[in-house]
């Protein structure tokens, strides 16, 4: 629903986009995978579970600083308000 919404409105987005890792002359090509790139800006990564784990944070943080990316979200549907399973995150 949500990859349905997104193109609906014309947003621009990628999901389960690819993104490789370079350390010094090390290429390695599938490093990383984002759950959703929203318009090469925004980083969403997606969950649906019952708890909350402090490492999620530290996932989103890594693709943050590895892509270069200033703003992410992680957005949790396993909650009983969608408000309440969203948590913004900036670098």
């Amino acid at each position: 629903m949500l990859y349905y919404e997104l193109f609906n409105r014309n947003i621009n987005y990628e999901n389960q986009k690819q993104v490789p890792i370079i350390y010094q002359s090390l290429i390695i090509d599938e490093g990383l995978r984002l759950d959703l790139l929203i318009g090469d800006v925004i980083i969403i990564e997606l969950k649906a579970q019952e708890n909350y784990y402090p490492v999620w944070e530290a996932q989103l943080l890594s693709y943050l600083r590895l892509t270069g990316k200033r703003l992410g979200f992680l957005i949790n549907f396993h909650v009983p308000l969608i408000k309440d399973g969203i948590k913004r995150i900036i670098l």
